[in-house]
């Protein structure tokens, strides 16, 4: 998610230069996905360690996603608050950036980017350059599920031969079709709106600021308690991972065995 600074600040012409700490994320997926095919290893244990991670570089790719956009879009003050380094630390608190969303991948199975970095859209150069850097998001959410999803669908990763490395892409695109499927929801406060906002008439913005700070809060009350909302929900993303061609079914093996502790 993006959100709006409060004031402008310096810009500077820094370029993209990735942090150690990113590194070491990749790093971490990269030795869960070689867990996920050393049969010695606890499946649960394995899938774990590289959803865990991949999740987290999600988020990073996420928000990092969104500040490029506003670097080359006018807003040169991202680089100046390091958000150009892929550091997860300044995207946001680590309450709001990964403990609420890792929370919502472990109790439901649902990816939400939680992160939001601060963008000054009195900067950006035009409202569509704003809507683009809005969208710029959830857009590597689903480039991400397709690199994940795809060598499913294509047998590059069989799941009779390599069933925990499958269910674990499995889960880990799953959660990316929810987190782009979610963020493209117009819902203020979600990526879906601000693609929206910089297009709709004061009044109507108006009208809405007493909402903002509850609208996503509402927004999951529904999905979690309405029955016939919280079906459609999930046949949407269940029909969305049938569309790659992936077995709706194995995403849920995948969560079954990242939450190895119930096992």
């Amino acid at each position: 998610m993006a959100t709006t600074a409060p004031s402008p600040q310096r810009g500077s012409t820094a370029g993209v230069r990735p942090s150690p700490i990113f590194f070491a994320v990749v790093a971490i997926a990269i030795v869960g996905a070689i867990l996920c095919v050393i049969s010695t290893v606890p499946d649960g244990i394995a899938v774990f360690v590289f959803v865990a991670a991949g999740w987290v570089l999600s988020l990073i790719f996420h928000e990092f996603a969104h500040a490029y956009v506003a670097y080359q879009g006018g807003d040169l003050s991202v680089a100046d608050k390091g958000y150009l380094t892929l550091d997860p630390r300044l995207y946001a608190d680590p309450v709001t950036s990964l403990a609420i969303p890792m929370f919502f991948v472990i109790a439901g199975g649902i990816g939400l980017p939680g992160g939001a970095v601060w963008i000054n859209r009195g900067r950006l150069r035009s409202p569509a350059v704003a809507s683009m850097m809005s969208l710029a998001g959830p857009a590597t959410n689903l480039v991400l599920a397709v690199v994940l999803l795809v060598p499913l669908s294509i047998g590059l990763i069989d799941r009779a031969s390599q069933p925990t490395l499958a269910a674990a892409f499995g889960f880990l695109g799953f959660l990316q079709i929810t987190a782009f499927i979610l963020n493209m929801l117009p819902i203020p406060g979600l990526d879906g709106f601000g693609a929206i906002e910089p297009h709709l008439p004061n009044h109507v913005l108006v009208t809405l600021a007493p909402i903002r700070r509850y609208a996503i809060m509402i927004l999951f009350a529904a999905l979690f308690f309405v029955d016939p909302l919280n079906r459609a929900f999930w046949d949407v993303i269940r029909g969305a991972i049938e569309l790659f061609g992936v077995d709706r079914d194995l995403p849920l093996v995948g969560l079954d065995l990242f939450r190895f502790w119930e096992r």
